[in-house]
């Protein structure tokens, strides 16, 4: 079935930017042989660190499709994406579904359809809110690996690595508000768009409880696959898992997605 993907589009979540994603897009495109994967940075993060993060989703999709313009201009892409990233996505699935071929969600949630708290889990208010205006980069990037992987080997060194994206690229905490802001507010669509979704959960989730993937996929009807030691980083934690569940989803004629 990887012969019908040709571009990947990898979205990631608040405050994160496309080096978070490690060595995923790697193990993806072995999964996928020939395919292009792009990892583009949302407005205040990264490469557009510079950017003022909109305050709504809708308006970080718009920003995304003008910045990846050339590559939906060769034909629809397929997407995966995390967290803020996923909402990101949904609005875009929403607004231009011609312009996306399928979907892989991971560790979303939706106002709408899942209740505040398990949309962030309570227990994590105050960490998040450091995470968003620690000064500290060492402290604030030790403290956003801890709430988002389980199982990720040699913590130290992608510790190491994670400082020196946020030093190299540092996102404003006025950026990281209004991050937070636009992902909080996001309402859930009334009708699910009409692109093929594949939803991914991680039951050991310690930033956004696992039933708010759950009760997307009850609403909308869709396949949902759980891993059951892995963190929210679930890409980060368990790579190969994540594109074994889209390589068999692929091969299931994207079973489950209407």
């Amino acid at each position: 079935m990887s012969n019908k993907v040709k571009t990947w589009v990898l979205l990631r979540g608040l405050t994160r930017e496309h080096r978070h994603w490690e060595d995923f897009p790697e193990k993806l495109q072995r999964c996928f042989p020939g395919t292009q994967v792009i990892t583009p940075d949302l407005p205040g993060n990264g490469d557009h660190a510079d950017v003022i993060s909109p305050s709504s989703i809708r308006d970080m999709m718009l920003f995304l499709r003008k910045d990846i313009a050339s590559t939906i201009a060769s034909g629809p892409v397929h997407i995966i994406a995390l967290s803020m990233g996923a909402m990101v996505a949904i609005e875009w699935m929403k607004s231009y579904p011609q312009e996306c071929a399928a979907s892989v969600l991971i560790n979303t949630s939706l106002k709408g359809i899942s209740p505040f708290y398990h949309r962030l889990r309570p227990e994590n208010y105050y960490r998040i809110l450091y995470s968003l205006l620690a000064g500290n980069s060492d402290g604030r990037e030790k403290t956003i690996l801890q709430m988002t992987s389980n199982i990720y080997p040699n913590t130290e060194q992608l510790l190491q690595r994670w400082v020196f994206y946020a030093e190299e690229n540092t996102v404003l905490p006025a950026n990281a508000l209004r991050q937070l802001l636009a992902a909080s507010r996001y309402r859930s669509p009334r009708v699910k768009p009409d692109v093929p979704i594949l939803l991914l959960s991680s039951k050991n989730d310690k930033l956004v409880n696992s039933k708010s993937s759950v009760s997307l996929a009850q609403n909308w009807l869709l396949p949902i696959e759980t891993h059951l030691l892995a963190g929210h980083d679930l890409p980060l934690d368990d790579g190969d898992w994540v594109c074994q569940k889209i390589d068999h989803w692929f091969a299931n004629g994207l079973k489950g997605s209407h």
